[in-house]
């Protein structure tokens, strides 16, 4: 019964995992070049508004931003190449979302890991709980009680 009940988990799991798997993940058709600026800008942060993204700003350096995003990829850049010169130019500060390497490894994952962490905490708090004798009151405890109470049996 224990091995069915993991078996479950484990496909539970892999069924999530897929599901993210999907969701994340482009058609892989072919984008258009508004298309790839629009996803470029909009994981690059307006160094004006610093809250919003290229993409959603409308002041004068987002535009200029813009601009030169399409300049590159009509140049022929790859994605990638575009946000490094980005970084190169302005520093980490620039992404909206973290690298998933150094610290933007421990900005994503450290709230992961805690949520792991306090899950299987709790499961096992839960499991010691359930399996702890229920404690019943002996004729000694109830008399105890009683003369703290004053009434007496």
């Amino acid at each position: 019964m224990r091995m069915r009940r993991t078996a479950q988990w484990i496909a539970l799991a892999l069924v999530v995992v897929g599901a993210l798997f999907v969701a994340t993940r482009g058609d892989g058709g072919p984008r258009s070049i508004d298309e790839r600026v629009r996803e470029i800008a909009s994981g690059l942060r307006c160094v004006d508004c610093q809250s919003q993204s290229v993409a959603s700003s409308s002041t004068t350096s987002a535009r200029a931003f813009r601009a030169d995003i399409r300049r590159r990829v009509e140049a022929g850049q790859s994605d990638g190449r575009i946000r490094r010169a980005f970084v190169d130019t302005y520093g980490e500060f620039i992404l909206l979302r973290p690298s998933g390497s150094g610290l933007g490894l421990i900005v994503w994952g450290l709230p992961v890991l805690v949520l792991v962490l306090g899950a299987g905490g709790l499961i096992l708090a839960l499991r010691r709980w359930r399996r702890e004798p229920r404690l019943i009151a002996t004729d000694a405890d109830e008399q105890l009680v009683a003369d703290e109470r004053g009434t007496g049996r």
